[in-house]
């Protein structure tokens, strides 16, 4: 009886209906599932083999081009993980080398098929449809944006990054819905993303995602939404390479810049080939500033504290926002809190209190009592303070966003408490 089966198998000699069901009920597993990978076989058949008690020979009905939608339908839903993922490339193969008329086609007999496994429980199933689908531009729009809303990073990465289907309504839409972690990356990563989208991913506040679309050269960013970013990019350490080698910095941007990246940005920002003569003058006086403090920090630093410092210049007279935001810069906590003891005359104990307390507001009326500017109040919350970036006040570029009467009030509010 083998011997006959392997010859009725052999070549792939032409069986008749009758031959076909009798063997489709064969207790021998081997003969069913040669049965199932058989591309001439009738519908009939293969819908009976897509119930076989064998997953093998479930998965090979998925994976068979000639299998009937109905058992595609029923295959979608099987129990068995490797036998959906098994459909899913299948019909996932299929759709890229479509034409239009003939997508449509496949559209009328597998959409319940498709719309099944973009919902199936196994992440693996919805990846392969993710994976496959991410380029194709004729793709049902339905699927992608169910894909894309998905909530493993997995499976809606790739059409997040790549689906041209996904218009930027859709985009909007998943960023504002605050969707898993890294899904706003994914779209930060897009090519040639609008002035729109890339607004929505600085209002997201996702760390993350801004870094990504920074480093994304084809982004579109406007200059105040760049500006923004840059307000708040001091202590946001993974923002600074990819600020730095953004295209089309304006002046201010790589002055602004020039204030607070590393030394070794720095030289990369002044090696940028679009800056001008004086730019490029600008932030090299700046890299030789740098260089002069630290060498005079690193000379002072076994003769003088830095509480005698900041009395030193104190009484020359030049212990300034130049002097304060050096400091701030270099981490000297105990130069920045002596010196606006010194500028303030409110107590050591106060003005610790205000520094510690986490107080945007507090260390604002503080560096106002003492007489610095905006700007490096800013600073001074960000790296003395440690105020959350998201709760830093004031802008770099503005005055005070208080009133005399309100600072004075917060300061008495402390030194009364």
């Amino acid at each position: 009886m083998l011997d006959k089966l392997k010859n009725l198998f052999a070549g792939y000699k032409k069986i008749n209906y009758a031959e076909a069901k009798k063997l489709a009920k064969h207790k021998d597993i081997d003969v069913r599932l040669k049965l199932a990978q058989r591309k001439d076989m009738v519908p009939e058949i293969l819908y009976f083999l897509a119930e076989d008690p064998s997953p093998d020979v479930r998965l090979a009905i998925a994976k068979n081009t000639n299998s009937p939608h109905q058992a595609d339908l029923l295959l979608s839903q099987d129990g068995d993980d490797d036998v959906r993922s098994g459909l899913a490339e299948k019909i996932a193969k299929l759709v890229p080398g479509l034409s239009s008329d003939e997508l449509d086609k496949v559209r009328e007999a597998t959409h319940e098929v498709v719309i099944q496994l973009a919902r199936d429980e196994a992440t693996r199933v919805r990846k392969i449809l993710s994976e496959t689908l991410k380029d194709v531009a004729n793709a049902p729009a339905k699927i992608i944006n169910s894909l894309a809303r998905d909530v493993e990073l997995v499976v809606c990465a790739p059409v997040l990054e790549h689906s041209p289907v996904l218009s930027e309504d859709d985009l909007l839409e998943i960023i504002q819905s605050k969707p898993v972690e890294g899904a706003i990356s994914a779209i930060s990563a897009r090519k040639n993303i609008s002035e729109g989208i890339t607004d929505a991913i600085y209002d997201s506040n996702d760390t993350n995602a801004i870094g990504a679309m920074l480093a994304n050269s084809s982004a579109q960013i406007k200059e105040d939404t760049l500006d923004a970013i840059i307000d708040r990019a001091e202590t946001i350490e993974q923002w600074h390479s990819p600020l730095v080698d953004r295209p089309k910095l304006s002046k201010t941007a790589v002055l602004r810049l020039a204030d607070f990246v590393s030394d070794n940005l720095l030289d990369r920002l002044e090696g940028r080939a679009d800056l001008s003569p004086e730019v490029a003058k600008a932030v090299r006086k700046e890299f030789s500033r740098r260089m002069e403090i630290a060498e005079d920090a690193e000379s002072n630093a076994e003769i003088v504290s830095p509480e005698e410092r900041a009395s030193d210049l104190h009484a020359k007279g030049k212990l300034n926002d130049s002097a304060l935001s050096d400091a701030c810069h270099s981490g000297d906590v105990d130069f920045v809190k002596k010196a606006l003891v010194l500028k303030s005359k409110l107590g050591y104990a106060t003005v610790d209190e205000i520094l510690s307390m986490v107080s945007a507001k507090s260390v604002i009326a503080l560096c106002w009592k003492a007489g610095f500017d905006i700007k490096t109040a800013v600073l001074v919350q960000k790296r003395i303070a440690r105020i959350p970036p998201s709760e830093v006040q004031g802008s770099t570029s503005g005055g005070y966003p208080y009133t005399d009467d309100e600072m004075d009030w917060q300061l008495d509010f402390i030194k009364k408490s």
